[in-house]
């Protein structure tokens, strides 16, 4: 059986992915910080693990995924931890800008590093990275999010051309208006406005293609940003 990691995975998305990797046969490894509790019962219901870290601190990191992945290597890794915290940018403080990079960013590093080798080492590997729309096009007031998730669609190609030799495929998504929490800024009437569909897309959506992307049919898909945004961008 094949192990992923999911970082961010009891987030409205990220608990929608570890259902759908968990129905591909997939067991999951739920990772959370401030809502352990949550990734808690996500594990307890799809009978997996859930593990809590600071992915913003490396040393806190390796030593949480390096003992897990020397055991049995993880083949998968889904990187969907992420923060808002948006302002302008002229009003924007030093922690909003560091906290944004450290967990899409830094926290890509934090968690990609102790799976590589392992993973490298079993010739098959997933990594897909969780960017958004605004690393692609930018967006008003979140410099700092979209300077983190333009910053992990460079680390995913750069990545992807490390280790395609190895078996190993990594690629990121940029999902528009999705339904969550934050999209509860958006009003109906906006959304259709800004979105040539009309509608939010769906957690369910985003995790449809987050396992597609992480099976053996997306062998030679490599190194890739895709859009899920009805076609915003």
């Amino acid at each position: 059986m094949r192990r992923a990691l999911v970082t961010g995975g009891a987030s409205p998305i990220g608990a929608a992915i570890c259902r759908a990797l968990a129905g591909e046969g997939v067991h999951v490894t739920i990772h959370a910080h401030a809502n352990l509790a949550g990734a808690q019962a996500l594990a307890a219901e799809l009978g997996g693990l859930a593990i809590g870290f600071d992915i913003t601190d490396h040393a806190v990191t390796a030593a949480a995924l390096e003992p897990l992945a020397a055991e049995n290597p993880f083949q998968i890794l889904v990187h969907n931890a992420g923060v808002h915290d948006d302002a302008p940018m002229a009003g924007m403080r030093p922690e909003q800008w560091h906290r944004a990079i450290a967990v899409s960013l830094d926290g890509f590093f934090h968690a990609a590093r102790p799976l590589l080798l392992p993973m490298m080492a079993t010739r098959w590997g997933r990594i897909v990275a969780m960017a958004s729309l605004s690393g692609v096009v930018g967006n008003r007031g979140q410099a700092n999010y979209a300077a983190a998730k333009a910053g992990l669609i460079g680390a995913v190609k750069s990545l992807s051309q490390e280790v395609a030799a190895r078996g190993v495929t990594v690629n990121a998504i940029a999902p528009g208006i999705i339904e969550s929490p934050a999209a509860e800024a958006f009003s109906p009437e906006r959304i259709r406005a800004l979105v040539p569909a009309r509608r939010a897309g769906t957690p369910a959506e985003v995790a449809d293609l987050t396992a597609f992307l992480c099976s053996d049919r997306a062998g030679y898909i490599t190194g890739q940003c895709i859009g899920i945004n009805g076609g915003a961008a």
